[in-house]
């Protein structure tokens, strides 16, 4: 299964975060995060490297998940990368952290900040309703 999706993380706390060796400490304000991925060869496998805890450190969301927790995911199934549709969308409604998980794009995040759940998803929703693609939703 092939497709795109977005981890809804949740952070109980303002705190500090080092983000891998290039964006460094980055503050995080308590709420709710929309992280925008894909994973074009298996979508399942990817998902379940996010939930789990027994991880190496490799993407910037890594380094979040460690402090914070995946309270839903919202995905969808399809050989087009719409990632970077989702990521513009949700920067015209919310606050990106500036260079997380774009590295491989031109956008300038793939991170962003939310008060909280239902805002978060509502526009995650939005995101995919305005590309008219399907997506399942799945809470954890």
């Amino acid at each position: 299964m092939k497709g795109c999706y977005c981890l809804i993380i949740k952070l109980d706390h303002t705190c500090e975060i080092k983000i891998g060796k290039r964006l460094g400490k980055l503050k995080f304000e308590d709420g709710h995060y929309v992280y925008v991925g894909s994973a074009l060869n298996s979508l399942t496998a990817r998902l379940n490297r996010h939930i789990s805890n027994e991880k190496k450190m490799h993407w910037h969301v890594d380094y979040l998940l460690k402090k914070s927790e995946i309270t839903d995911i919202i995905y969808n199934e399809s050989t087009k990368k719409i990632e970077c549709n989702l990521s513009q969308y949700l920067s015209q409604n919310s606050k990106g952290v500036k260079n997380f998980g774009c590295s491989d794009c031109d956008c300038e995040s793939h991170l962003y900040y939310f008060k909280n759940r239902s805002e978060a998803i509502e526009q995650v929703q939005n995101a995919y309703d305005s590309i008219a693609m399907e997506y399942k939703f799945f809470k954890i």
